[in-house]
Parts: C-alpha cells; sequence; structure tokens
C-alpha cells in the first residue's frame, strides 16, 4: 500500500492530458441537470432502481442499493452525505435524446410497463420494462425504444416549416390507451399507443406549456403553461372545460389583461377530485375540481418547480434546498433539506421513500422519516 501510494505522488506519473480530462469530467457532472427522476417497477416493497432524464439528453438506470451500502461504510451523518455525494454511473441507459430529456413517466405496472422519456428533440421515447430487466441480467448497457414518437410541425407563411417544439410533460390515460404530450408551442398532443399516431390536438395556450396531467375517471386532461393559466380540457370533444389562475387562485371566465406568472407544475391526486398547482409567483394553490372552487393557497419562499400529492399531503421541492410537506389546509407539516440547491422533480415510492432531483446531477434518496437514505452524483465515462 506505502509502495502504491509513492507511486501515485511521484510527479514522473503526472500526465496532463489524465488531469484535463479528469477536470472536464467533474466540471461537466457538476452543471448536469437531473430534470425527471422516478422509481421503476419492482417486485420488492422498497424502491431498487430510479431513472433519471438529465440535460445531457440521457435517460438512465441507476442502483440503490450499492449506494446506500457504500454510503453506509464511510459516513453515519446525512449532513455529510449533502455535501460530498457520492459519484454514480449508471447500470443501465436506456437512450439518449438530441438535446435535454425533461420528463420521465410510467406507462402501465408491473413488468408490462413503458418507461417514456421526452425531450427538447420534440420526440418521445419508450422501453418494455420487461425487455429492459432482461437487458440487466444479460449485463447489457442499453437497449433500442420501442416506442418512438415526434411532435409535428406547424406550416407558416408560404408553407414554411416551424421548428419541432421540445415535449416539457407527459400524462396518459392507460386504460383508453392513450399519451398526452405538453408541447412548446403552445399545445397539447393526443397520441393513440397502438397505432403511434397523433389523434388529437388541443389549442388555447398563448405560450408554451411547462406540464400537464390526465384525469381519466372523467376522460380530461389539465395543462399548465407560461401564460400564467391552467386549461381543463374535454377529451371526448376536445372542448376547453374551464380556465383557472392558479396565482390568483381564481377562475377565469374570459381571458385576463393581466398575465400571471407561468404555471410551474402540477398533480392530481389519486381520486382525482384534488389538483394542485404552482406557480412562479411563488405559491402552491389547491382546487377542488368537482365544484372547480380554489380551497387552499401556499405561499412559498421559493418558486414550486415540482409537486405531488401523496396520503393528503402536498409534496414540494423547488428553488431551494428543501423538501417541503403541506396538509391540504396549508399547514406546513415538515421540511427536510435535500441536496439540490435547485429541485426539479419529486416521486413518492409506495412505501413513502422520496426521490428528488436537480441541479449539479443530483439525486437524492430520503425516507419516509426524512432521513437520506442515499444522495449522488450521476456521472458516466462518456464524460471522460
Amino acid at each position: 500500500m506505502v509502495g502504491a501510494d509513492l507511486k501515485l505522488s511521484d510527479c514522473r506519473n503526472w500526465r496532463e492530458a489524465d488531469y484535463k480530462a479528469a477536470v472536464r469530467a467533474e466540471r461537466i457532472a457538476k452543471s448536469r441537470i437531473v430534470f425527471s427522476a422516478i422509481f421503476t417497477p419492482s417486485e420488492s416493497p422498497c424502491p431498487e432502481l430510479v431513472a433519471t432524464a438529465s440535460s445531457d439528453g440521457r435517460v438512465a438506470l441507476y442502483s440503490i442499493e450499492p449506494l446506500v451500502r457504500s454510503q453506509l461504510k464511510k459516513v453515519e451523518e446525512s449532513e455529510f452525505q449533502l455535501q460530498c455525494p457520492a459519484t454514480s454511473e449508471p447500470v443501465f441507459t436506456l437512450g439518449k435524446h438530441d438535446g435535454p430529456a425533461y420528463d420521465l413517466l410510467l406507462y402501465g405496472e408491473g413488468e408490462n410497463a413503458l418507461i417514456l422519456s421526452s425531450g427538447d428533440d420534440g420526440r418521445i421515447q419508450g422501453w418494455r420494462w420487461d425487455q429492459v430487466t432482461r437487458s440487466l441480467r444479460a449485463q447489457e448497457k442499453t437497449r433500442q425504444p420501442v416506442v418512438e414518437l415526434k411532435n409535428p410541425q406547424q406550416k407558416g407563411p408560404r408553407s414554411a416549416l416551424s421548428p419541432i417544439p421540445e415535449t416539457n410533460g407527459l400524462a396518459a390515460d392507460v386504460q383508453a390507451k392513450r399519451l398526452y404530450s405538453a408541447a412548446g408551442d403552445g399545445r397539447a398532443y393526443e397520441w393513440d399507443m397502438e397505432t403511434g399516431q397523433s389523434v388529437a390536438v388541443y389549442e388555447g395556450h398563448t405560450d408554451y406549456l411547462h406540464c400537464i396531467a390526465s384525469r381519466a375517471s372523467q376522460n380530461q386532461i389539465i395543462t399548465g403553461s407560461e401564460d400564467g393559466t391552467a386549461i381543463i380540457w374535454d377529451c371526448r370533444s376536445g372542448e376547453r372545460v374551464a380556465t383557472l389562475d392558479p396565482y390568483r387562485a381564481s377562475k377565469l371566465s374570459k381571458r385576463s389583461k393581466e398575465k400571471s406568472p407561468w404555471v410551474s407544475c402540477m398533480a392530481l391526486d389519486s381520486s382525482e377530485n384534488w389538483l394542485v398547482c404552482g406557480s412562479g409567483g411563488r405559491c402552491v394553490t389547491l382546487w377542488s375540481l368537482p365544484g372547480l372552487d380554489p380551497v387552499t393557497r401556499i405561499a412559498t419562499l421559493a418558486v414550486p418547480q415540482a409537486v405531488t400529492i401523496m396520503d393528503d399531503q402536498i409534496v414540494t421541492v423547488g428553488v431551494q434546498p428543501h423538501l417541503s410537506r403541506w396538509s391540504f389546509g396549508g399547514n406546513l407539516l415538515s421540511q427536510v433539506k435535500i441536496a439540490p440547491l435547485s429541485a426539479l422533480s419529486v416521486s413518492v415510492h409506495s412505501s413513502g421513500t422520496t426521490a428528488v432531483a436537480g441541479y449539479g446531477g443530483l439525486v437524492d434518496i430520503i425516507t419516509e422519516f426524512g432521513s437520506h437514505l442515499s444522495t449522488f452524483r450521476c456521472f458516466s465515462t462518456s464524460d471522460l
């Protein structure tokens, strides 16, 4: 061991090219953004793998258990994990977008599920989970998608084609075999998952879409936009049902002349009776959908960028290093410090474990009790 240390410290073994590659890899890793992180299907009651969509376009899988073991050996204090997160390579790379990958969605359940990704290139890609698990067992490193969809180009003056708009969000109605995408051209697209064709377009926003949710029980979708509104659509007629202003917590009967801050995120509860919307005006609004009534408006210290509802609690992350849980009445129930200084994704497993991801390529796995199970920075040998 002493001989090995002396060899490493010998200046004759220094290689400038290796040093440059190491510095470059570190800078790439720290500047990476994980836009989405979700738990994958598992037979175990505890999560085993987390899938990520990153600013380098990569959609990858990371194994949680080895990270937990290695970090438990190093340190027992979770505060140290936040300051010095482990660097982890993916166990499997599903694919890569031309440009950032923005969102991930599990379509279906168990082994029959599809993992869908969307990105800046306007493409939606999907992989069968049973095929992915077989590739993992065979120690393969990548697999071709079985689903590939692309947003249509719109015709402008003199039949000029516009750029392909990015896809910022995904939602699904699995029973109806429908996928919905929120696009950068201000439209939402409905896809038939059997034919792979776009079967409907929802138009009405004046700016690009940030997020989308499917209310399958009522054959509705809800879109959130940069124009400051959330629109509820009837999927049978394609018509607008209602327009909501999450910032002002009001229902709009006609377009307001005064623009509200953007709708940054949204989520439905399991009953699909409650809708929560995050606003760029630093607030979260809870709506009762049967009556289209705003129930609670929660002021947040920073802009919320991802939200979900779990066990009658509103879970939010945003432009601050905290994971917050709120009651439906607007009371702050808990707040946990997280690794990303700005978080863009939050996913809650059925076991209560939460995955948070965001700036710095960081993913933070947090137990239901608020302790840090694992904190790691996404890395790949292709960065070298």
